[in-house]
């Protein structure tokens, strides 16, 4: 089922609204990147810190929503992901992933932007946002978008006890498992504490968890990465010549067997949206929070995050996996293949910089996804009591996650993932008209 939901049909879809409304746009979405950027590094004129909003509420400012979201999104597959990526389609498969972010940054911008000028408050002064909250207020078809959104609001709750939390957990326990030598139960007692630390604070609690978290982590892993790269610098070269010709399938993949074109394709456009959920909707939920005076500001901050994920985090991935040249026989995949790859150069500190990775990668994404679970469950149930309930719920998930086997929840994960793109694509589509009239007069203000 799993296989069939994410086949070429849907990687086209993906593929095809991004680069609709890359074009509708005017490719605004590419030429506000930078901009944007610059604005969140200097964070002086911009309203990036929510600190000249006319009307506030119990959100938090836009760069703390992109951390967020950051979290959420980067985890395993921007290690694992991108290793397997490479171990199946050859490292041909990064320039399909790199393509397949920025096509996807036009629809993260879209159904951000959107999830922001949709979005409603709850009881408590809360902002309540996302997919399923656009397709109800927006759709001109009242009944159809309360079913669609209700449908996207399921999906989004069976998603987050499977990818944004028992995956994870297990991926942090397998890793510690293995370097460390420590007893899964051990870690799973750990992390269940230490998520519901962050998790019972709120939405401002993980967002102060992910403004710490999200740098250190990025930081740390981009500069291990960097000095293997550096130090397999003649492999280098005769990597990015593998990474592009192999894109074509031009080039026989790894152990010398050739790759078809479809699968070298398929394996980067697939890791790729699995990398920074571009089309899921999931980070419109996150966005939906922000202090904000604009939907389409908010919008280019939150398509950041694709960005950042999937141009830097997995690049450095897979061009230390194509400078270490190991990937040619075959014989690692996964975690084993980035893990020797960063031997390659810094011996076992290496293998440590990776562990480390996978644990803060994928712990981060547990916080994130909570959140994003729990607003898709308020969305359907309405009353605050069983939010409180559902993080109680997620924080004891986090444990079964760590010592339990992840193949089944990968699969039940895909297909939740699925069957939330579909609605929150069905609503990007419908309202794109008046995301171009909005993004127009912005854009002749700024």
């Amino acid at each position: 089922m799993a296989q069939f939901l994410w086949g070429p049909p849907t990687l086209i879809l993906l593929m095809g609204v991004g680069l609709y409304l890359n074009v509708s746009l005017k490719f605004f979405p590419l030429r506000k990147l930078f901009p944007t950027l610059r604005g969140l590094v200097k964070r002086n004129e911009n309203d990036y810190t929510a600190d000249k909003v006319k009307e506030k509420g119990k959100g938090v400012s836009p760069l703390a929503v992109l951390l967020t979201s950051l979290a959420s999104c980067i985890g395993t597959g921007n290690v694992v992901g991108v290793a397997v990526a490479i171990s199946i389609g050859g490292p041909g498969a990064l320039v399909w992933m790199w393509l397949s972010a920025l096509v996807g940054m036009a629809t993260q911008f879209a159904e951000c932007a959107l999830a922001v000028k949709y979005r409603e408050k709850n009881s408590a002064g809360e902002y309540c946002g996302g997919p399923m909250y656009t397709l109800k207020n927006g759709l001109k078809n009242k009944k159809a978008g309360l079913m669609l959104g209700s449908l996207f609001a399921v999906c989004t709750v069976a998603a987050s006890f499977g990818i944004g939390n028992m995956v994870q957990a297990n991926s942090i326990s397998a890793a510690v498992k293995y370097s460390f030598d420590i007893d899964v139960r051990v870690t799973g007692a750990i992390m269940l504490a230490a998520s519901a630390v962050t998790i019972i604070g709120g939405i401002r609690m993980i967002a102060a968890a992910s403004g710490v978290l999200v740098p250190v982590m990025a930081v740390m892993y981009i500069a291990g990465g960097a000095a293997v790269i550096i130090g397999n610098g003649a492999g280098l070269v005769s990597g990015l010549k593998d990474i592009f010709s192999m894109a074509l399938g031009i080039k026989p993949a790894a152990g010398g067997i050739g790759v078809s074109f479809l699968t070298v394709l398929g394996q980067g456009m697939s890791k790729g949206v699995f990398s920074n959920e571009a089309g899921l909707g999931t980070t419109a939920v996150t966005a939906a929070a922000a202090e904000t005076d604009s939907h389409i500001k908010q919008g280019c901050v939150s398509m950041c995050a694709t960005f950042i994920d999937t141009l830097i985090v997995c690049s450095v991935t897979g061009l230390v996996i194509a400078s270490a040249g190991l990937y040619a026989d075959g014989g690692l995949s996964g975690a084993e293949l980035v893990l020797a790859s960063f031997e390659s150069v810094l011996g076992h500190f290496g293998g440590y910089i990776v562990t480390v990775g996978i644990i803060l990668f994928a712990y981060a994404s547990i916080p994130g996804w909570e959140y994003i679970g729990e607003k898709a469950l308020e969305f359907l149930v309405k009353k605050r009591i069983y939010c409180y309930i559902y993080r109680i719920v997620f924080c004891a998930a986090v444990y079964a996650g760590a010592v339990l086997t992840a193949e089944k929840v990968w699969e039940l994960s895909d297909i939740a993932n699925a069957c939330m793109m579909f609605p929150n694509l069905i609503g990007v589509i419908a309202l794109s008209g008046e995301l171009r009239r909005d993004t127009i007069i912005y854009d002749k203000h700024t």
